[in-house]
């Protein structure tokens, strides 16, 4: 039988009580951040009808740093990318889950880009 790690056990705890409180609706979706070491994903949510909207990974196809490099320069790049993409969905308002982690580094980052592309949270 495999070991639950505390740190992934207390990261489970906060995103259920995070989902008790945050819902995203087709007015304002939620946009979900999930990192692994070495990426991160982001994607925006409409909870009504259960379906992603729109989502942005630095394993996408089309994600291109180009010159700069670093984890946190990627988390901003994918969020003016996701940005993007929102807007040209007509998404302009969401609510930003940050998904039990801290709101620090890459996490931070990927907000920032992503108010910087046009979303309002």
């Amino acid at each position: 039988m495999a070991k639950t790690n505390l740190k992934t056990l207390a990261r489970a705890k906060r995103i259920s009580r995070i989902r008790k409180k945050i819902s995203g609706t087709s007015e304002r979706p939620r946009l979900r951040v999930f990192k692994s070491n070495k990426h991160i994903y982001a994607q925006i949510i409409d909870d009504a009808s259960g379906k992603s909207l729109v989502a942005m990974s630095t394993v996408d196809k089309q994600f291109d740093l180009g010159d700069e490099s670093g984890k946190t320069a990627a988390a901003k790049k994918v969020g003016v990318v996701l940005a993007e993409r929102a807007t040209a969905a007509g998404i302009k308002k969401v609510i930003f889950d940050r998904g039990g982690y801290i709101y620090h580094g890459r996490v931070k980052s990927l907000s920032e880009g992503a108010r910087e592309g046009g979303l309002d949270f």
